[in-house]
C-alpha cells in the first residue's frame, strides 16, 4: 500500500506512476520521501515560475540538510519582450544551478515549464566561466579583472551594487550578483590570503 511517506516509485514493470489526492503541501512531502529513497535525482516541473520558487521552498522544508534541493529559474520575460532578463536571475540564481548540475548525483531539481524549454549553454561553457576562489590560491590579478570585465562586471573605485569590482593594491572588492553583500579578497603577492 502507498502512503505519504512511502510512495510507489516507477519500476522495470511499471514505467510510469500516478499519485493522486495529494493536497496542499502533501505533495511536497511525497516528493522529498521519494527522493529519499531514490539513488539519482529528482526533476519536478511546475506550470508557472511562481509555483516553482512556492514548491522549492516546500521541498527545502521537508528534505531539511540531507537532501539537495536546486531550483533553475525562468528568464521571468517573454520570447518577443524588448528588454534583457533581470541579471541577478542569469548570472546567479541559473548559473548557480547549472554549475551545480554536472555533479549533482542526488537531490531535487524545480524548474518550470516556460525555463525548462529555454536552451541551456553547454555544461563545458558553464564550467569555463564558473569562478571558484580559494584562501592560498594563486591569483593573476589583471586575468582575474580582464575575466570579471568579460564576464559583465563593471570596475568601480567602490563596491556599492552587484555586478562591480574594485582593486586597490592587494586588496579586491568584489560584489557578485545575487549576492547579499560584497566580498573582500585579499592578497598576499599573488596568492589569495584571505577571503571576507
Amino acid at each position: 500500500m502507498s502512503t505519504v511517506l512511502q510512495p510507489h516509485l516507477p519500476n522495470a514493470q511499471s514505467r510510469t506512476v500516478r499519485w493522486g489526492e495529494l493536497y496542499g503541501a502533501a505533495r511536497a512531502l511525497a516528493i522529498v520521501a521519494a527522493a529519499e529513497r531514490h539513488p539519482g535525482p529528482v526533476l519536478v516541473v511546475t506550470a508557472t515560475a511562481r509555483d516553482a520558487d512556492r514548491f522549492a521552498e516546500e521541498l527545502r522544508f521537508f528534505a531539511g540538510t540531507g537532501l539537495p534541493v536546486l531550483s533553475l529559474p525562468d528568464y521571468e520575460t517573454l520570447p518577443y519582450d524588448v528588454f534583457s532578463p533581470h541579471p541577478d536571475i542569469i548570472t546567479s540564481q541559473r548559473l548557480a544551478t547549472l554549475a551545480a548540475l554536472p555533479t549533482f548525483q542526488r537531490g531535487i531539481l524545480v524548474v518550470a515549464v516556460d525555463a525548462l524549454v529555454m536552451r541551456l549553454p553547454p555544461s563545458q561553457f558553464v564550467a569555463q566561466h564558473t569562478l571558484i576562489l580559494e584562501a592560498g590560491q594563486a591569483l593573476d590579478v589583471e586575468a582575474f579583472k580582464t575575466r570579471l570585465a568579460a564576464a559583465g562586471y563593471a570596475a568601480v573605485s567602490q563596491v556599492v551594487a552587484p555586478g562591480e569590482f574594485a582593486v586597490r593594491g592587494s586588496l579586491i572588492d568584489l560584489f557578485p550578483m545575487g549576492a547579499e553583500q560584497p566580498y573582500r579578497i585579499d592578497l598576499f603577492d599573488t596568492d589569495v590570503e584571505s577571503i571576507r
